[in-house]
């Protein structure tokens, strides 16, 4: 069994997207390529975007800290922390109005 505190991991990579030109920090909490379920902690300061991209597959977003706005087509989903969005299945963009960090939980078809 492994235990990992999110709260150190998100205080932890918070400051490291500081340091760097991107204003990003991300870690992989759980899984990866080989497993169906991957869990990604995505840290980035105020005003950076993940640009639009395809969905992963079914996925969540958790905000850990911050407030962060999920833009899909005309939509859009603000969340604060304690919030889950479930990710639409289309393509999608992430902004940090806030330093902020999300948690991503993809799960993917076998």
């Amino acid at each position: 069994m492994q235990k990992e505190s999110l709260t150190a991991l998100a205080r932890h990579h918070l400051e490291t997207a500081k340091k760097t030109s991107s204003g990003r920090s991300a870690h992989t909490v759980y899984g990866g390529h080989e497993h169906v379920l991957r869990q990604t902690l995505i840290a980035l300061q105020a005003g950076i975007n993940l640009d639009e991209h395809e969905n992963p597959g079914e996925a969540t977003l958790q905000v850990l800290h911050g407030r962060v706005t999920l833009v899909a087509e005309e939509n859009r989903w603000n969340g604060s922390p304690g919030d889950l969005i479930t990710i639409p299945d289309s393509r999608h963009s992430l902004e940090a109005v806030e330093d902020s960090v999300v948690l991503l939980t993809v799960g993917k078809a076998g």
